[in-house]
């Protein structure tokens, strides 16, 4: 959520960064509404404050009034029922301006180059070189099937499109590389491992910045009002809803292992091979809080973290930073860490790395006070994959495949693998 403050006192600034990123003239029309809105709000209050005021007057008039007027005791009472009028007036009003609120993105940070599309995103650095194979590759969801590690068949049959099974090592693979991501972010990189429950309630997904805005592409059980997480990001950003954090407990790092849940709502046709996209798939999860000081900082700690789970396994990948354009609701800055697949012969995207600044702070009301006494400010939030399956999964098969069919393991994996 955006400070009101900044959009009252500064709108111009505010509508030249929604314009930034593209927005429609629908989200653009939401900070006129809003202006409107608040400028109401703000009058209701004040006028309900001076008649609040002269309300107490008038009773402290009545304390010292031995005869009770009747004319005082009337005007007394109809200025309550006005008060009461004025406040169930600016409670709407106060509904109306935060509902909008929640309507408008974040705004980019000033080093986020401007664009409208992936083709404006600039390609910051690389590792590893694509290999070029003296055989031609085969693309993940062939040597699946030849090896018998992924059934898209039974998927389908226990859940319908999207839906696959792991069988065997296939399995054992992908608890293997949950594992060993889980076990490098923890002992390596200093991250607190998290367990949380994979349904939330309607709140923690207005925190994280999925409601309203992308409420047509997630789960819902409507009769208790649970909410099946997209990410581990909406249950680790709430974690510290409506908390006051000391300065010195700052920075927190955690890590999460959840499976995710997405309706993943996509033009006919596009990646709808193999298990690049589906409705349920498992990812770690990198979350950061901290003071706004060391956000961008941060950023990059976090960037390398997930980087670090790439070259260990020794995959070659390159970081992109999104432009204006294409970065996500809740993100001011982003970078994509991508690798190369050769059998589909494309770049997956396997982590997208944010700084929120006080974007989900705001919504969830996380703040921090920088010294005993001081006023308390937003934290700022951070979240990247460190990393997400199943394209880390496709990105071994494809890059480990040999001559014959069979895929090697990762040296670094072998040790979760090994038969007991």
């Amino acid at each position: 959520m955006l400070d009101i403050r900044l959009i009252r006192e500064n709108p111009a600034l505010v509508r030249q960064a929604l314009e930034k990123r593209g927005e429609s003239r629908d989200i653009i029309g939401v900070l006129d509404s809003i202006l409107e809105i608040d400028e109401r709000y703000r009058s209701l209050l004040r006028r309900t404050e001076e008649l609040r005021a002269k309300h107490n007057e008038m009773s402290r008039r009545l304390g010292k009034n031995e005869e009770k007027s009747p004319q005082l005791i009337t005007q007394t009472r109809q200025l309550g029922e006005q008060i009461s009028s004025l406040q169930q007036q600016t409670k709407e009003a106060k509904g109306v301006l935060d509902s909008l609120l929640l309507e408008l993105p974040n705004m980019p940070h000033s080093s986020v180059p401007v664009g409208r599309s992936e083709d404006d995103n600039i390609v910051v650095r690389s590792w590893g070189k694509p290999e070029k194979l003296s055989f031609k590759p085969l693309p993940h969801w062939e040597l699946g099937e030849n090896l018998g590690i992924i059934d898209f068949h039974q998927g389908v049959k226990l859940s319908g499109t999207r839906f696959y099974v792991l069988k065997g090592l296939g399995a054992r693979l992908q608890r293997a590389l949950i594992s060993f991501m889980l076990d490098v972010h923890v002992t390596e990189h200093g991250y607190k491992e998290i367990y949380p429950p994979f349904m939330v309630k309607r709140e923690c997904m207005v925190g994280s910045g999925n409601l309203p805005k992308f409420g047509d592409n997630l789960y819902h059980d409507a009769e208790d009002d649970f909410w099946f997480i997209p990410t581990a990001e909406v249950p680790l950003t709430n974690l510290h809803r409506d908390e006051i954090l000391s300065a010195d407990s700052l920075p927190l790092y955690y890590v999460a292992y959840t499976p995710c849940f997405r309706r993943e709502k996509m033009a006919a046709g596009k990646d709808t091979r193999g298990i690049k996209r589906g409705h349920q798939f498992d990812k770690v999860e990198l979350y950061k809080v901290t003071n706004p000081e060391n956000s961008e900082r941060e950023l990059e700690r976090l960037v390398a973290d997930a980087e670090d789970i790439c070259r260990k396994l020794a995959i070659p990948y390159r970081v992109v930073q999104l432009c204006s354009g294409e970065l996500g609701f809740a993100a001011c800055k982003t970078y994509d860490i991508e690798v190369w697949t050769p059998g589909c012969a494309e770049w997956l995207e396997v982590s997208s790395c944010s700084n929120c600044g006080d974007f989900q702070a705001r919504r969830a009301n996380i703040r921090y006070r920088p010294e005993p006494g001081a006023k308390t400010q937003f934290v700022h939030t951070l979240n990247g994959s460190g990393l997400a399956l199943p394209r880390v999964l496709i990105a071994v098969l494809e890059n480990y495949q040999q001559a014959d069919g069979t895929v090697l393991i990762p040296e670094v994996l072998e040790p979760y693998l090994r038969a007991t």
